[in-house]
């Protein structure tokens, strides 16, 4: 069964720490940074367009060279015409991702569990289900958990997968793979405790 244990008491057991959620944040610039790349990052390519030699028809000459006061064309395929080809369009093979350093990440991520920690939308709690979706949204209800949660967890099991898949305002995800994107549009928070350690060693460790 779920756990329904109130936020204010579960906090106590795990103290957060400091060199995470309690950093100084002299800007947003490297936030934004962090934001715009999972934005980019997960963007497809999948707008295309025709170029002259690609769009169908157009072999015939429109009318002669000469004679007719009219200018010159060869082909109604022509990009200035109506029908003809795109100059410069979108061909589905752009590359719109962009690159941060592993230590930007880390203080960008950093800086985005402060923001939400000290506007009061980190907690820390466990929330144990055999994979049934009732279970969860009585632990979202009991908690008042409205609008968008991130619950985070060490590991994604089955029965969490299971009965988290189906709430539309709720994110399931691992503690390593958290994102400014996913922090910073989360109403919610909640942190499981095995999660605490991991998110503090994955964020402090050194890059190589």
């Amino acid at each position: 069964m779920a756990e329904t244990t109130k936020p204010a008491a579960a906090s106590k057991a795990v103290s957060l720490p400091k060199e995470i959620f309690n950093v100084k944040v002299e800007n947003h610039e490297l936030v934004k940074l962090a934001y715009d790349a999972y934005l980019a990052n997960n963007r497809l390519a999948s707008a295309t367009t025709l170029q002259r030699g690609e769009v169908r028809g157009g072999g015939k000459k429109p009318w002669k060279q000469k004679g007719t006061g009219r200018a010159r064309f060869g082909s109604s395929r022509n990009p200035i015409w109506r029908g003809g080809g795109v100059v410069f369009g979108p061909r589905g093979n752009e590359n719109y991702s962009k690159r941060l350093s592993t230590t930007s990440k880390r203080v960008a991520l950093r800086q985005a569990l402060t923001m939400a920690n000290e506007a009061k939308k980190v907690v820390v709690m466990d929330f144990k289900t055999t994979g049934k979706t009732a279970e969860a949204a009585k632990f979202m209800v009991a908690n008042k958990f409205d609008r968008k949660v991130l619950l985070v967890v060490d590991v994604k099991t089955p029965e969490l997968i299971r009965a988290t898949s189906n709430l539309q305002s709720t994110i399931l995800i691992g503690a390593k793979y958290l994102s400014v994107y996913h922090i910073l549009n989360a109403d919610h928070i909640v942190l499981s405790t095995k999660s605490v350690p991991v998110i503090k060693d994955w964020l402090t460790k050194e890059v190589k």
